[in-house]
């Protein structure tokens, strides 16, 4: 066989060729994308001056909605509304979360804030963190009594250092209840705000399960379409979080990847 230097590939394979890298492009920075998921913290996130912009609480009033019916509609629209309207919705309060709506299905919506990102987040202490969710019941049981304890321990004033003590006390102490099997929440609100670099990021469900690496779900795996949350990676409380972009809002409008 005669070898040459020069490049004998038919135009339609080269144009199929360059078709095929600018797709393998295209994912794989949709998958860097993905990895600021909710809460979630990249290279670039570290490069926000943390110092400068959120390295403390900000005054309580910064982190608190004067209008309980904007925050209660935040809250709903994190789940379709076959499920949220029947929902229990709280909205956070000086005194923490209070029950605005009063549910008969189990499921818990509510506003997050920052703190409930990890501890190394560049908006841990972003004011303007917004972060609407559905929690099934199982989930309401045993994994939201976490925002409820984080919660406490910011309003009362303790630093990112103190409360990463006061967890790891209390889950020492057991006084955490145990994961439930089948614990899950929505994340699909349009108006939720993940963070200065992602803003309202994509709409998506998120899966609890205890501590991992994330292997035994295919997390971040080439193509697989559950990502490993770094939400509680690395914290105190022994719990992973998986998350799954779905397709669209609550409302059913489509949430296109390009448009985030």
């Amino acid at each position: 066989m005669m070898h040459t230097d020069r490049d004998e590939t038919p135009p339609a394979a080269n144009r199929t060729t360059r078709a095929t890298k600018r797709s393998t492009r295209v994912t794989a920075l949709f998958y860097s994308l993905v990895l600021i998921v909710a809460f979630g913290v990249t290279e670039w996130g570290h490069a926000q001056t943390v110092d400068t912009h959120y390295a403390r609480m900000a005054p309580l009033a910064e982190y608190l909605d004067t209008d309980a019916g904007t925050e209660m509609a935040l809250a709903l629209s994190a789940a379709p509304a076959a499920i949220s309207r029947d929902a229990t919705v709280l909205v956070l309060k000086r005194g923490g979360y209070q029950v605005a709506q009063k549910g008969k299905n189990g499921f818990v919506c509510l506003v997050e804030r920052g703190w409930m990102g990890p501890f190394d987040s560049a908006d841990f202490w972003n004011p303007k963190m917004r972060g609407a969710i559905c929690f099934n019941p199982p989930a309401a049981r045993s994994v939201l009594p976490i925002t409820f304890k984080r919660t406490e321990l910011a309003l009362a004033g303790l630093t990112k250092a103190q409360m990463t003590a006061r967890l790891m006390e209390v889950v020492k102490r057991k006084e955490l209840p145990a994961l439930e099997a089948g614990s899950m929440s929505y994340m699909m609100a349009k108006g939720s705000y993940l963070g200065d670099a992602v803003g309202h990021w994509h709409p998506h469900l998120m899966f609890y399960g205890s501590r991992s690496d994330g292997t035994e779900w295919g997390a971040d795996a080439e193509r697989s379409p559950v990502l490993l949350n770094p939400q509680f990676q690395g914290a105190p409380e022994p719990l992973t979080t998986y998350v799954v972009v779905a397709p669209n809002w609550s409302d059913g409008t489509p949430a296109p990847l390009h448009d985030h």
